[in-house]
């Protein structure tokens, strides 16, 4: 008995699946347990062949971040939900933020894709405080910033 057979006795409900239970789709299929159709970085490739889904996905995520900022902004502004058009900005734009990342995610890989989501609506929603004088602008905090944006972009060159 092999080892992988070992632990599928032992574990039955958890199954390493491989590529190679789907190789047409790049799925990792396995029909025991919760790792059913699990993704493999064969899902998320470097470009189609025009390469404008990734471009155009890795714009509606930048975009999406930028709601982000937004809805964080119109939340404050609402007071708790007592103000009603911060609020209903604030629920257009959380809604439209979370799609746009959810679509971003079909080609960008989730941590990713979520990393860069949060620091460009980090980075602005700073920004935004910054400017409307409700925090104030240190250096430290313009560094850190600084790096987190540092990080975004990083995170774009190495994707």
């Amino acid at each position: 008995m092999s080892l992988g057979e070992a632990h599928d006795r032992a574990c039955p409900l958890v199954r390493l699946a491989t590529k190679a239970d789907h190789p047409a789709s790049g799925l990792l299929a396995s029909k025991e347990g919760p790792h059913r159709d699990l993704r493999t970085t064969d899902q998320y490739p470097a470009r189609d062949k025009t390469g404008q889904r990734i471009v155009m996905s890795w714009f509606i995520l930048i975009l999406s971040g930028a709601l982000e900022a937004v809805w964080a902004a119109a939340l404050h502004r609402s007071n708790g939900f007592r103000k009603p058009v911060p609020s209903a900005i604030f629920l257009v734009t959380v809604v439209a933020s979370t799609a746009g990342l959810a679509f971003a995610m079909q080609s960008i890989p989730t941590g990713t894709a979520y990393a860069v989501w949060v620091g460009v609506g980090v980075v602005l929603t700073a920004a935004y405080a910054m400017v409307t004088k409700v925090e104030r602008p240190t250096a430290a905090r313009l560094l850190l910033l600084a790096g987190i944006g540092a990080c975004v972009v990083g995170l774009k060159v190495v994707a």
